[in-house]
């Protein structure tokens, strides 16, 4: 009985903090949603949470693409992530084709390189970074986020190393045996093999630089070359007590990455599982 009663309870306290969970994550875009329709004096009249008068309302849309130049954000932040990202992909591959395919001296030491870079905070580089970004005459311009973005990373060269280990090297084998280069059987086999990670390491890799404010706000200062993460906080000073205002503009700039989440979500797990267990 007492068993009965004791599982009873766990079962009770199980859901009661299943439900909590789930209002604790969509309450908030919730009050997002309903607000970014309302008009000032509803806002001011309504509870929070109240569903607005008209759905359709979308001046607050307008003016906010109109005051906060979020048009303009949008053209920076496509130009930057689409030039980060070729230069990212092809960078990444390469380095992960000559890690994973051959063995030669310092080839571990390269790894635990990118290992241990991850482990300094980026704050502690800042200095050596920006002296480095003015010497080369690309402060102030897209180029500068651009060349720091384009750098790959620990996360990406593993994830290739992944895909690459499982390429058969008989593939290579039979290429070299036909005349082809290295670099022809990189271009040829190796990298539309690696496809289901490049996709992988696409999303990861937009999201990371959408939603990143620091170097565009450090090595971007003009207006004129503001992305979406640092046009919506010059936005959000001005207009702090117009939280309809506000909540429209993190709609829209919320907007681009769920689409695009939930349509190549199922790239991010199967290259992220991909490779995790040795059958």
């Amino acid at each position: 009985m007492e068993n009965r009663l004791s599982a009873s309870v766990l079962s009770v306290l199980k859901y009661v903090s299943l439900l909590l969970a789930v209002l604790t994550v969509l309450i908030p875009p919730y009050v997002v949603v309903v607000n970014a329709f309302k008009s000032a004096a509803e806002y001011a009249a309504s509870s929070p949470f109240s569903l607005p008068t008209n759905i359709f309302n979308f001046a607050n849309f307008a003016k906010v693409l109109e005051v906060g130049k979020l048009g303009q954000a949008f053209k920076n932040t496509g130009i930057i992530v689409v030039s980060s990202l070729l230069i990212n992909i092809v960078l990444g591959t390469m380095v992960a084709y000559a890690l994973g395919r051959f063995t030669f001296k310092g080839k571990g030491l390269i790894l635990g390189a990118y290992l241990i870079a991850t482990f300094i905070p980026l704050i502690t580089t800042q200095v050596a970074t920006f002296s480095i970004i003015q010497g080369l005459h690309l402060f102030n311009s897209r180029g500068a986020a651009i060349l720091l973005y384009a750098s790959t990373d620990a996360v990406q060269i593993y994830l290739y190393l992944q895909f690459i280990s499982k390429i058969p090297y008989s593939l290579d084998e039979s290429a070299m045996m036909e005349g082809a280069s290295l670099f022809r059987i990189y271009r040829t086999i190796i990298f539309p093999l690696l496809g289901p990670a490049t996709a992988t390491a696409i999303i990861l890799k937009t999201i990371n630089i959408y939603n990143d404010m620091y170097i565009p706000y450090l090595y971007m200062p003009s207006q004129k070359l503001g992305v979406v993460s640092t046009s919506l906080m010059r936005f959000a000073g001005p207009n702090s007590a117009h939280w309809e205002l506000i909540c429209a503009a993190i709609l829209i700039v919320m907007l681009p990455t769920m689409i695009v989440y939930l349509i190549l979500q199922r790239f991010i797990f199967s290259g992220i599982v991909s490779g995790s267990v040795k059958e």
